[in-house]
């Protein structure tokens, strides 16, 4: 498998259930011990030095953040707590007061709710939290697992423009998702994953069209009106991640 993500662009990583997408996330965070896997060859590269070797703690501090799939809120904790928590990389309590203001203006219904528990979070707002806290520890490349999961299509509507203004700002993102409408409106560019490798690539529209990936890969048509794009004018540090 070989995909880069360049600065300040929307990546998807699209694919059947069970094809190495979320593999590939958990490769780039350092987190495949935790699931039983390891690396047994090839290089992943942030930022122009490697990062193959790097424990996850130590890729927070260099600039890359994870939102893992089922959102994995802290659920006994406040919104304000969960948020908090997503900072320690920061250790700066100036820095950290202002990453919260630019996470609540990001997602403006998590600052109505900063004292409630996250458990009791709606499953939409669990997922803006969940992004928030990643973002808290200031990265410069975000990987998002299936952050449309469960969600309503208002909801994921919100969520894809919050990538797109996440991206504004000048952090990458790398996203996996089932969902081909959040893809077409956060991404410029997918990844076809097929059994652990990477067999096409291009533009997200352009494969997205594609008849045989709809067909045997995505499961649904989709139609160029349900196209939505945004602007992207960002400039951050080089991200890019091989696996």
């Amino acid at each position: 498998m070989s995909l880069e993500v360049p600065e300040g662009r929307a990546v998807a990583l699209l694919g059947a259930n069970g094809s190495g997408k979320t593999t590939t996330l958990r490769a780039i965070g350092g987190l495949l011990p935790y699931s039983r896997g390891r690396r047994t060859r090839g290089v992943i590269e942030f930022a122009g030095r490697s990062t193959t070797s790097m424990a996850p703690e130590a890729l927070v501090k260099a600039g890359i953040a994870q939102a893992l799939e089922g959102r994995r809120v802290f659920a006994d904790m406040t919104v304000s707590e969960n948020l908090a928590i997503g900072a320690f990389a920061v250790r700066r309590e100036r820095r950290s007061a202002r990453q919260i203001d630019e996470v609540l203006a990001l997602f403006p219904r998590l600052r109505e709710r900063l004292a409630q528990q996250a458990g009791t979070l709606s499953g939409g707002e669990q997922q803006m939290l969940a992004i928030g806290r990643a973002l808290m520890a200031q990265p410069r490349l975000l990987l998002l697992d299936e952050p449309s999961l469960g969600l309503a299509p208002r909801v994921i509507e919100e969520i894809a423009q919050a990538i797109n203004e996440i991206v504004a700002s000048g952090t990458s993102v790398l996203v996996v998702d089932q969902n081909t409408e959040l893809a077409m409106a956060a991404t410029q560019t997918a990844y076809l994953v097929e059994n652990g490798r990477t067999t096409k690539h291009g533009p997200t529209r352009q494969l997205l069209h594609d008849p045989s990936v709809r067909a045997a890969y995505l499961g649904a048509d989709v139609e160029p009106e349900d196209a939505r794009e945004g602007t992207r004018s960002a400039h951050s540090a080089p991200a890019e991640g091989q696996a």
